[in-house]
């Protein structure tokens, strides 16, 4: 029964995908900025619906911008999570932008693309979050700058973090994670990382047992005379803290 099960909830995910990306192409030229924002985060509230994920929400986002929040990354999930819990503008590898349906669903969502490679090209995203924050947006930024399994935190990359410092913008440090629903142990089915491959992710995941998103928000920080590396340094420490918080 379980391959059934999954090509159910396969039908429902690309149904749900469809018709983001309809209204992306369609809706969103005739919505005001806040209703793309509410579409968006009812969007990812679906898709997780869709995928039989649960949301569990802990702390209290900001409510209005300019922010930056930092979050550790886990799976291709983290995006969706987030959007669920309080919509935001990501900045993504560029990459993505190329992908077929999805590149064109991030744009429509606000995401802001990087050349993680390029130097160069990180200090035009710096500037142009720099101009977003400024102009009252919310950002996320993944500060590892990859996946990790969810169990360890990777080092934070502090050079995003100058965007913040510019603009004059607080900071809000987020911890996402995933529980197996039954046990409330972590579950690795959403990770992806190494040899991974989305295939191969998009089915553990859709398979496994019911698995309940956390995303748990922190107190927001002024950055306070740090430098950027004394900043990341700190919020850091608040993310790995957050992350080791007992479930609810």
């Amino acid at each position: 029964m379980k391959p059934l099960r999954v090509a159910r909830a396969l039908v429902r995910v690309l149904w749900h995908a469809l018709g983001g990306y309809l209204t992306i192409v369609f809706v969103f030229p005739r919505l005001s900025a806040a209703q793309r924002q509410a579409r968006v985060q009812a969007w990812a509230r679906g898709m997780l619906g869709a995928m039989g994920l649960r949301l569990q929400v802990h702390g209290q986002p900001v409510g209005q911008g300019p922010a930056l929040i930092v979050c550790n990354h886990i799976s291709w999930l983290d995006i969706l999570a987030l959007h669920a819990a309080r919509y935001c503008r990501f900045v993504s590898k560029a990459d993505v932008h190329h992908w077929p349906l999805i590149g064109r669903m991030a744009t429509g969502a606000g995401t802001l693309y990087i050349e993680r490679e390029s130097r160069r090209d990180a200090l035009r995203v710096v500037h142009h979050m720099s101009d977003s924050l400024r102009a009252g947006d919310v950002l996320a930024v993944f500060p590892e700058g990859t996946t990790s399994e969810g169990v360890s935190l990777l080092p934070f990359h502090a050079n995003l973090l100058q965007a913040a410092i510019t603009a004059d913008a607080p900071v809000q440090p987020v911890a996402l994670g995933f529980l197996d629903h039954a046990t409330g142990q972590r579950s690795l089915a959403p990770c992806y990382i190494g040899d991974d491959t989305l295939v191969g992710s998009v089915w553990r995941t859709l398979s496994g047992g019911p698995v309940t998103v956390v995303v748990r928000f922190g107190t927001p920080q002024a950055c306070a005379g740090r430098h950027r590396r004394a900043w990341a340094a700190d919020l850091y420490a608040d993310v790995d803290r957050l992350r080791q918080l007992p479930p609810s």
